[in-house]
């Protein structure tokens, strides 16, 4: 199997600079071993999609100098291939009938995570659960077997996460029918022939959710690699309300992007010159060179 790698924005607000690092690393990924490349816009929460935002984003993405195999693949139009795959793994799925505040007043948080589900609705019987549906919908869960699962990642190294004790039985589609991050992105790297994932680091605690997923999906397993997030001056994490970071603004003042490439080369340990476009970084690009830990954005250099 080729390689090929991806990026994956939602169109919820503007990409920041940290989010350009990003794809920009994960583009240089897949280019420097010959892989193919794929952008695809997760946009199955349609109430938090903001209108033309799709579109500004792919044009923020070629501003960089980032090219793409294909026309953008939109995650929304690929809910048959979700509905396929829940009923592929309907017998490790039970119905939940659980509201996020009643999860919360069951257990106490544990981590980035937010409240364990504590299987409240795992063991219900069958009039239990035709009583529920009367009066709420079911969100559908994944039951999780007991046990860590361990994994290696390309920049920081060997992990092992317990999915069972830091989350629990975990959402695949929620009360009001709209697919879960977790298995939507499963669904569609595999079917999209995605063989190397890079991201940012917050979304590691996802890994061994989605390994767990692929597994019982009997898809191949893409590598992993997840790179330090990307903090503000002020040490905290980059988000789409920094108007000032973003790839947007920057346009707007005219920002050469070639100093952006090389700005983002830079915090990501690799040799750049003073502008750069993210062809001429390909050569030299080895993922050994990205740290493992988070970078400061510090003072614009533009």
């Amino acid at each position: 199997m080729s390689e090929r790698g991806r990026f994956a924005p939602s169109p919820t607000g503007e990409l920041h600079l940290g989010n350009a690092r990003t794809a920009l690393l994960s583009w240089l990924w897949s280019r420097q071993e010959g892989g193919g490349y794929a952008l695809r816009i997760e946009d199955i929460d349609k109430p938090r999609v903001r209108p033309g935002m799709a579109e500004q984003q792919l044009e923020e993405l070629r501003w960089l100098g980032l090219d793409w195999d294909g026309p953008p693949v939109f995650q929304s139009a690929r809910t048959p291939d979700h509905e396929a795959a829940l009923e592929r793994l309907a017998d490790h799925v039970y119905e939940c009938f659980c509201s996020r505040a009643e999860i919360a007043a069951a257990s106490a948080p544990h981590g980035d995570e937010g409240p364990r589900y504590p299987g409240t609705c795992a063991n219900l019987t069958p009039a239990q659960r035709e009583e529920r549906r009367r009066t709420r919908p079911p969100s559908l869960r994944l039951r999780v077997p007991p046990g860590s699962l361990a994994f290696h990642d390309q920049i920081l190294g060997p992990q092992e996460l317990d999915t069972h004790q830091l989350v629990g039985d975990f959402v695949l589609r929620r009360g009001d029918g709209v697919f879960a991050y977790q298995l939507a992105v499963v669904v569609d790297d595999g079917e999209m022939g995605i063989t190397q994932v890079l991201r940012g680091a917050d979304l590691m605690a996802s890994t061994a959710r989605q390994i767990l997923l692929h597994r019982l999906l009997g898809q191949p397993e893409p590598r992993w690699a997840h790179a330090p997030l990307v903090l503000a001056e002020s040490g905290e994490r980059l988000s789409k309300r920094d108007r000032s970071l973003s790839l947007s603004a920057l346009r707007a003042r005219g920002v050469d992007p070639r100093q952006v490439v090389a700005h983002l080369a830079r915090l990501s340990g690799l040799e750049a010159p003073d502008r750069c476009s993210p062809i001429e970084l390909v050569g030299g690009f080895e993922l050994s060179k990205v740290g493992q830990e988070p970078v400061a954005i510090g003072r614009l250099p533009y």
